[in-house]
């Protein structure tokens, strides 16, 4: 990992414009290459945030999400759950 947050940031823009590039390639809505560009924003953004934060003390006003959306439902139903019980 550099520690130059515009090498990072470059890195993240490459990230974007590969996932746009296999985006707009797309041959199936289960392509590999979308998911693989996927990782690699998620990847280059938490480089870029760690690499700002250490180098400057700032981050960004972007959260990742999980990959697995069907989780933060569980966790809601669970906290539903103890409120109800309460």
């Amino acid at each position: 990992m550099s520690s130059d947050p515009r090498l990072a940031l470059e890195s993240l823009t490459s990230a974007l414009a590969e996932h746009l590039n296999a985006v707009a390639a797309r041959r199936s809505d289960d392509d590999p290459r979308v998911d693989e560009a996927y990782e690699r924003i998620a990847e280059a953004f938490g480089t870029y945030e760690d690499v700002l934060w250490d180098t400057y003390q700032e981050s960004t006003p972007l959260d990742l999400f999980d990959e697995d959306p069907d989780e933060d439902d569980e966790d809601v139903d669970e906290d539903d759950e103890d409120t109800q019980d309460a």
